[in-house]
């Protein structure tokens, strides 16, 4: 990293105190009196008239080597906007000064603005001043000032010569020490050590301070090389490098591995038959020899990977537990003692280690009498991925055994053709505020993967929201968050992008979004389950993915600095599942109800009428039938899936995925090869098989293409 010495321009941060008083006045401005759009939004803003910044300096006078970095990722943001950013030499118009709170140009800029640090500001928090010219950056920590720098970033608009940065000022400070991500690295997609860096980045810019990768068989360990998926894990030299990258994005990286339950993908190797609770099952039995010596075996090595202060055990839905090698002892004492020794077991196993131990606590609604038995020092993780009107239960039973806690709510999106946002907002606001009303330290928003088709690139909404809602004290609100998202993240100044976002939420409300609705066979049992509940919404349900589609189209015409294409087409893509499940159903009931009128007239013997068969028959088969209509969207679809998956993700895995594509292909292929054939009998035989052995169920509630009543 180049070093950016002061140059004696402190002269130019004393200089700044002169524009106070103009500040004050822009700051009084009517015309940005409006809300700012900042994600996460700061405690105290006072924006007013923006000012040009064609070209710009950066300047860090103490030359840390940390501000040096926030300078770089300040100056590259510039860039991308076609900002001039000149050397420490030469003319700009606009002067960017990153200081320290205790150096002499920070401590004249607080004076004559009548500015303080509170205590509570000294770890991340910074204070940021903005006038026509000049912009000082004031902090105590290195994370302050990268967080200021970040919000910076944000109050910049336009291109070139067009750009202008809103001036005024704003002093800020995060609600919780740790807001974090749990990602789900074990059912399926295992990102590219590339797109895990861009995920780095993009946290960060949102404050975003904890990444915890979860594994249960992921990982790449010495003295075990067997039970890890070659092209599916993480090695010992990418878990270091991605340590490296983001400790420069004040990021701390906190492996999860699973250290008691969800350990399948390892129990099913012979070597480990000793150790399972059940024959390849699921669980570790805790009175087995060699489960202690196994853990410490894995936690050493991730210790000496990631230096963070904290490993996970995970340690959550162990619902084996007592079924087999546990049982009697399980009968004889309880689940939640027995569950309660093996932890507070691990706890003393790991303890050489010197790591805060945080572990999954589903002890509060599973035994919560047990929990006073855990060790104190460890941090209860409680997860509630759904609505409940009152969270503290959750949290209480630990807060009341003095054992820290952090909050994991949900981004809604495992087994869904696209997350469910307004649910996910509901839960995130709901929980944190929980959260941070008793006590809790943390926040770790959970991401998974449980049917291994989940895309990452789908999930940015509900996961900067729960960056949002970590740092902003109280309960967040989803308006003001949806109102900045699609200029903040996508770049979007149409608006198009956050009303396809709308669109799709709304497409979900009275429709099944689960995979299982995009698989499932329509004349199934289970199919016709749920075409009876959703048939009056089909209708709506393509309307708002199609208008989702055409508005995704209009932000791509009507911007030409689009960001995260790669997003955009994750959105694109879930718009195209959730219209093309809702037109299996209508289809299905086409074909079907076209079926059974020409099996009724099958024996007829009116020229016209045998036309009329004919006409209902032609509607399954052929290349303009419905059968191939549906062989056609799930190829088309399974392309841009393919597309989408190796945008962020490494080959390994995909083929389980695809295959359901081929499956779906194949199904509705042989569909319009078999109504192809019956008709063609027909001309001969002027015989049907029933509709029944045809796998046709019911008819049909309503018409499929029917529209709900108002």
């Amino acid at each position: 990293m180049s070093p950016r010495p002061g140059m004696g321009r402190i002269a130019h941060t004393m200089r700044l105190a002169r524009h106070v008083t103009s500040l004050c006045l822009l700051v009084a401005s009517a015309a940005w009196a409006q809300q700012p759009h900042l994600i996460p939004m700061p405690r105290e803003v006072h924006l007013a008239t923006p000012t040009p910044v064609p070209s710009a300096i950066v300047l860090v006078p103490g030359n840390d080597v940390e501000d040096n970095n926030a300078a770089d990722d300040l100056t590259e943001a510039m860039s991308v906007r076609n900002i001039r950013v000149t050397p420490n030499t030469g003319y700009a118009a606009m002067t960017i000064s990153l200081l320290r709170e205790d150096t002499p140009g920070a401590k004249e800029a607080l004076r004559s603005a009548s500015a303080t640090f509170d205590p509570a500001m000294h770890d991340e928090g910074y204070l940021l001043i903005a006038a026509p010219g000049h912009v000082n950056i004031i902090a105590q920590t290195a994370s302050g000032i990268f967080y200021g720098v970040q919000t910076l970033k944000q109050m910049i608009t336009g291109y070139g010569s067009s750009a202008t940065l809103a001036t005024g000022s704003i002093k800020d400070w995060p609600a919780m020490k740790y807001r974090g991500i749990d990602d789900d690295l074990s059912r399926g997609p295992f990102p590219t050590l590339a797109f895990q860096k861009q995920q780095i980045r993009e946290f960060a810019a949102f404050k975003i301070n904890v990444y915890s990768p979860y594994f249960e068989h992921t990982v790449q360990y010495a003295a075990d090389p067997i039970t890890s998926p070659q092209g599916s894990s993480l090695t010992r030299s990418e878990a270091q490098e991605l340590v490296r990258y983001a400790a420069r994005f004040h990021i701390m990286i906190i492996p999860e591995q699973e250290a008691f339950g969800h350990l399948h993908h390892l129990l099913k190797y012979e070597k480990y038959s000793d150790l399972a609770e059940t024959p390849h099952g699921h669980v570790l039995a805790p009175a087995a020899d060699g489960t202690q010596p196994l853990i410490l075996s894995w936690f050493k090595q991730l210790a000496e990977d990631y230096p963070s202060p904290f490993l996970h055990i995970g340690a959550d839905e162990t619902q084996e537990l007592g079924t087999g090698r546990t049982k009697d002892d399980v009968q004889k004492r309880g689940l939640g003692p027995v569950y309660a020794d093996f932890l507070a077991k691990i706890h003393d196993t790991l303890s050489p280690l010197h790591r805060k131990l945080l572990f999954w606590g589903d002890m509060a609604t599973g035994d919560p009498s047990a929990i006073p038995n855990l060790p104190k020092d460890m941090i209860a993780v409680p997860w509630i991925y759904w609505h409940l009107d009152n969270y503290d239960p959750n949290i209480l039973p630990f807060k009341n055994a003095g054992i820290e806690t952090w909050v994991a709510p949900g981004d809604s999106n495992w087994s869904q053709m696209y997350p469910l946002g307004d649910q996910a907002i509901d839960n995130i606001s709901g929980f944190i505020e929980s959260g941070q009303r008793l006590g809790s330290t943390g926040s770790l928003l959970t991401v998974w993967n449980d049917d291994g088709e989940g895309l990452f690139n789908q999930d940015w909404f509900g996961v900067l929201f729960g960056a949002a809602a970590a740092w902003q004290p109280g309960k967040s609100s989803g308006d003001p968050y949806k109102a900045a998202f699609g200029e903040l993240f996508y770049g979007d100044t149409t608006g198009k992008v956050m009303q396809a976002q709308a669109e799709l939420m709304d497409a979900l409300k009275n429709f099944d979004g689960n995979d299982s609705t995009f698989w499932v066979d329509p004349w199934s049992k289970a199919g016709e389950a749920k075409a009876v509940k959703f048939r009056p919404s089909l209708h709506d349900t393509r309307m708002h993915a199609e208008k989702a589609l055409s508005f995704l189209a209009e932000a791509r015409a009507g911007n030409d600095h689009l960001l995260h294409p790669d997003a955009i087409a994750g959105m694109e893509l879930g718009a195209r599942r959730i219209d093309l499940a809702a037109m299996k159903f209508q289809l299905a009931d086409e074909i079907a109800d076209a079926y059974k009128q020409a099996y009724a007239k099958r024996a007829v013997q009116d020229k016209k009428e045998q036309r009329d068969v004919r006409s209902l028959l032609s509607v399954c088969p052929g290349n303009n039938g419905r059968c191939a209509d549906l062989r056609d969207a799930y190829s088309a679809i399974k392309n841009l899936y393919k597309d989408a998956w190796l945008a962020e993700n490494r080959p390994y895995w995909l083929d389980n995925v695809l295959v359901r594509y081929d499956m779906q292909i194949q199904l509705w292929q042989q569909r319009n090869l078999n109504f192809g054939a019956i008709a063609s009998d027909w001309q001969k035989t002027h015989q049907l098989p029933t509709p029944q052995e045809l796998g046709m169920i019911n008819e049909p509630a309503m018409p499929a293409t029917a529209k709900k009543k108002e």
